[in-house]
């Protein structure tokens, strides 16, 4: 009986074996699994606090080491190349200057092209020193740029107010280099337009400065207007009886005849009545065209004084008048 019921008791475990196999090899994972998955939930708990005790905040820009930046290297290139940048510009600028003086047609052409090299040259040098020597970071740039910018600006108004002028006139060009204009109470040649001031220089052989925001401000008179020529007047009183076809013929044939007329442009003698002195005189004025407008006084004292000398061999001036 007993051998009956264990075998028995054997045949009904049979299904429940299976089903705990079953149970059982469902849930064995092996150890190198658990391993991993622990190793991956500790670094994933852990990691968050090392990267926000490492990362930086984004909106939070650290300060450039300026040894870095300004360096004796970079200092010593930099030097090097503004000396020869400004002895290349001058270069430029002589030749541009000596090719001028030997043509009296383009003149004027030739040197108003030397300002605008002057400013593209030094543009340029400013670039390869920032850009290719430093070398800053662009943060650091603009930084730079915005606070120079209103330190300059509130220091130095009446310069950058000339240096726009000074923009103004080359954009616009009123007159060029070597034209002869007046501006105030001065007259002359234009020998240099800078950013700062325009040079002239005047018939008595004086260098004067006009800063370029009184240019841009006030009226400026141009006699050429960029050619070689210009117009020349020549004044001479007369008695107020004097035979006026005769003196035109004269003061015409004078221009003419002249050495520094332009040819190419018409000659005026023209007749005013005017008072001096409580008496009446004929103001004539004789006016002509200068091949060269540096020739522009030697050719006015010449007309007056072959006039003057003509009008008193015929009579119609006395030498006492």
């Amino acid at each position: 009986m007993r051998y009956r019921a264990f075998i028995v008791l054997m045949i009904f475990s049979i299904p429940l074996w299976g089903q705990d196999s079953l149970v059982t090899d469902s849930l064995m994972v092996p150890d190198t699994v658990i391993s991993q998955v622990i190793v991956k939930d500790t670094s994933a708990a852990v990691t968050p606090a090392k990267d926000t005790a490492r990362t930086k905040r984004p909106d939070v820009l650290e300060a450039p080491d300026l040894s870095e930046i300004f360096s004796v290297y970079k200092i010593i290139w930099a030097i090097l190349f503004i000396i020869a940048g400004y002895l290349v510009i001058r270069f430029i600028g002589g030749i541009l200057n000596r090719f001028a003086e030997r043509s009296t047609k383009y003149r004027i052409a030739i040197k108003s092209l030397i300002p605008i090299v002057k400013i593209l040259g030094w543009t340029l040098l400013t670039i390869i020193i920032v850009a290719g020597i430093f070398q800053p970071p662009a943060a650091t740039i603009l930084a730079f740029s915005a606070s120079i910018g209103v330190a300059v600006g509130f220091a130095s108004q009446d310069v950058l107010k000339n240096i726009f002028a000074g923009i103004v006139v080359l954009i616009d060009k009123p007159f060029a280099t070597g034209d002869k204009i007046e501006v105030g109470n001065y007259y002359g040649e234009v020998v240099e337009i800078g950013l700062r001031s325009t040079r002239i220089v005047t018939p008595d052989d004086s260098l004067v400065s006009i800063p370029n925001n009184e240019i841009m401000n006030g009226s400026v008179s141009n006699s050429n207007a960029g050619e070689p020529n210009c117009q020349v007047v020549a004044e001479i009183y007369l008695p107020i009886d004097a035979d006026t076809v005769l003196v035109r013929e004269l003061a015409t044939e004078v221009a003419m005849v002249s050495k520094y007329v332009y040819l190419d442009k018409p000659i005026s003698v023209l007749f005013f009545n005017e008072i001096k002195e409580r008496k009446s005189y004929l103001k004539m004025r004789l006016k002509a065209y200068v091949s060269d407008i540096r020739d522009e006084f030697s050719f006015k004292s010449e007309m007056t004084e072959q006039t003057v000398k003509k009008l008193v061999e015929m009579g119609i001036l006395k030498k006492e008048e």
